[in-house]
């Protein structure tokens, strides 16, 4: 039986999948990018789109093929590994740095910019206890009213990001000036990397599982026909983030007579805003951000805190008030400071889902899939400690010749390596034993 969804319905579906993957925190690290980047915008440009809008839409493509959920993407995997990898992703996007990430950037967009005293740390830790106590509220009583909040708001937000990149293109506030730092050598590689932070490869782990269960809500139950909703979907998705983006990349690179050494990309979009629009456009501004961050952080911390339960004797309600509690102390560390510590992480574990992902489209071609999953993964993540170790800030002297070791990509071409020497290892054996069924 032919299974087919009415035009609106897969719009409303790519639409969804849009308002999971634009968490305010996201707007904030193209502005910062594309500031430094300078003349080579667009480079990094191309390279963030890789990392921040193409590998989380390849991860739900790969998600519907293998069945639609984390466990039959890492079923061969060991069952203890699958879990480290999935308990990281959880406490990576809830509280040690994405939930705590949202309050960080609700702070530098609607507090900071109108403080006359210099007693940051004092003012960031109140506000911090006062957003994330409102998000353990929401979160603990699971009510309907936030998802009714997030719904209006991801279209005022995106309407507001429409106007601002329209704003931008007609009054730019600044030329586009060289490039600094690894930009000026690296840039496409740099841009890459960048993406990490935006996390949506993790997230797109989670939100894949709640777009095939709205589309078999829909009565969309056959593989293939999932598979074919999901892409749709995904595309919508995007093209809406790839707008977001490259607006927000060439406001960044726009920037430069408004400000020369910022911290972080909510800075550099809150001068902006208030040079086009002044103080009430930015205040505006800040408040829609203010509540899609809130928003988000309830998503983020009452998912985590059903993961956790799930797996513990803990309670839901008693792991709200842990993530919610870790939340607020960890956001005490500052958005600059919260966004240097969780870089190695996110070097750590981006690699291994790109070579988990990567599997997943080929493995229908594997005769001892649990083999090359292990040995790919285990290439993977050995190397790409290496890339964290770096990233740290520690010398390793004996990888420096390695291929796109200074750019933090060293993980690459052993990972490539691996897994075509495992598909001709693979090949070379089907061939034999088709040989040996010829020959009896």
């Amino acid at each position: 039986m032919k299974q087919t969804l009415k035009l609106t319905d897969i719009v409303s579906l790519g639409f969804m999948l849009f308002a999971f993957f634009l968490g305010a925190g996201n707007i904030i690290f193209p502005p910062l990018s594309g500031h430094l980047s300078g003349d080579k915008v667009l480079l990094s440009t191309f390279g963030f789109l890789i990392t921040a809008v193409g590998l989380p839409i390849i991860t739900l493509i790969a998600l519907a093929i293998r069945g639609g959920s984390w466990k039959d993407v890492s079923q061969d995997l060991p069952k203890c590994v699958a879990l480290i990898i999935s308990v990281s992703m959880f406490v990576i996007i809830g509280p040690a740095v994405a939930a705590p990430r949202t309050g960080l950037v609700a702070y530098e967009m609607l507090v900071k910019p109108f403080l006359t005293n210099t007693q940051d740390e004092l003012n960031l830790a109140l506000f911090s206890f006062i957003f994330f106590a409102i998000t353990t509220l929401f979160a603990w009583s699971r009510g309907n009213l936030i998802n009714i909040i997030g719904n209006l708001l991801t279209p005022i937000l995106l309407i507001s990001l429409i106007i601002l990149a329209i704003a931008v293109m007609l009054n730019p506030q600044g030329e586009i000036i060289p490039a600094q730092g690894e930009y000026l050598t690296h840039a496409l590689q740099k841009g890459f990397l960048e993406g990490y932070n935006t996390m949506d490869t993790f997230a797109a782990l989670m939100f894949g599982v709640l777009l095939v269960d709205a589309l078999r809500n829909k009565g969309i139950n056959q593989p293939n026909s999932l598979a074919k909703y999901l892409i749709i979907s995904a595309l919508i998705a995007a093209f809406g983030l790839t707008f977001v983006y490259v607006s927000l990349f060439y406001l960044g690179s726009t920037s430069s007579y408004l400000i020369s050494n910022p911290d972080n990309g909510a800075v550099i979009l809150s001068l902006y805003v208030k040079a086009l629009f002044g103080s009430y456009g930015q205040i505006a501004l800040s408040l829609v951000v203010f509540l899609a961050c809130l928003t988000t952080a309830i998503g983020l911390v009452s998912s985590c805190s059903d993961y956790f339960s799930s797996l513990t004797s803990i309670s839901y309600k008693k792991w709200v008030i842990i993530n919610g509690i870790a939340c607020s102390v960890v956001a005490n560390i500052g958005l600059s400071n919260l966004i240097t510590l969780s870089t190695p992480v996110l070097f750590t574990l981006y690699p291994v889902l790109i070579a988990l992902v990567t599997l997943a489209f080929l493995r229908k071609k594997l005769l001892h899939p649990k083999i090359v999953y292990r040995v790919v993964t285990f290439v993977a993540l050995i190397f790409s400690i290496v890339d964290s170790i770096k990233i740290a800030g520690f010398d390793i002297e004996i990888f420096k010749s390695f291929p796109f070791f200074e750019v933090g990509m060293t993980w690459l071409l052993p990972t490539t390596i691996t897994i075509i020497s495992m598909f001709l290892i693979e090949f070379y054996i089907k061939s034999k034993r088709s040989l040996k069924s010829i020959t009896k």
